[in-house]
């Protein structure tokens, strides 16, 4: 649990979290809940844990930066040519979470995982600055071993000095559809709240409460 002791979270600052609270949509719940991190002044509110697993069935963990959430689930960027992309080709599936300490606040997602669109990838590109785009540009196969930092920055340079040829065929994307959403909320001794969606047969969503 994100807390390190059970008097981290104050009665004073303590917020509660209860079934009445939540929107019944969970894609919908999170945005509000996206919002509140933003307006706490949380560093990066949209970067998140995201944990694939590998062809030999070990684990793979790093942060990604969320694009966009709607009901189709949550969208990130990626290099195709990373191990995550490779993960994901292999096995589809993916759990995710953010944490946002300012708020004690904390959502856990699972769930299968999907290729972004080459038009919605193209998009995201293209609203990029143009230092980052060149930077896609230049690091073609993530996770490649250099010689050094001097080596990186000459292929930056070079990227910069190519005209804009739109979106790299190495950089895309991937959706997690939601499985199972939990939203988790700190509170005194440890007595978290924690409300957990799942779809039921029907596609609908059911909510249940769990034990800390």
């Amino acid at each position: 649990m994100p807390q390190s002791t059970g008097k981290s979270v104050s009665q004073s600052d303590e917020r509660a979290l209860d079934e009445a609270d939540l929107d019944p949509d969970p894609q919908r719940q999170f945005l509000v809940w996206l919002q509140e991190a933003v307006d706490a002044g949380e560093a990066m509110p949209r970067a998140m844990v995201l944990a694939t697993t590998r062809p030999d069935g070990t684990p793979s963990v790093r942060m990604v930066l969320l694009e966009d959430v709607n009901e189709r689930g949550f969208a990130f960027q990626t290099n195709l040519a990373s191990p995550k992309a490779q993960d994901l080709a292999t096995r589809p599936v993916a759990a995710a979470t953010f944490f946002w300490p300012t708020l004690v606040r904390q959502v856990r997602i699972t769930g299968s995982v999907q290729p972004l669109t080459r038009d919605e990838v193209a998009a995201y590109f293209a609203a990029a600055p143009l230092g980052i785009q060149a930077m896609l540009r230049a690091c073609r196969v993530q996770t490649d071993v250099i010689p050094d930092r001097a080596a990186l920055e000459h292929s930056y340079k070079e990227a910069i000095a190519l005209p804009e040829i739109g979106l790299p065929d190495h950089w895309g994307g991937f959706r997690l559809r939601v499985k199972t959403i939990e939203f988790w909320q700190g509170r005194q001794n440890w007595l978290q709240d924690r409300l957990r969606y799942s779809r039921s047969s029907d596609a609908t969503w059911r909510i249940e409460r769990l034990v800390p």
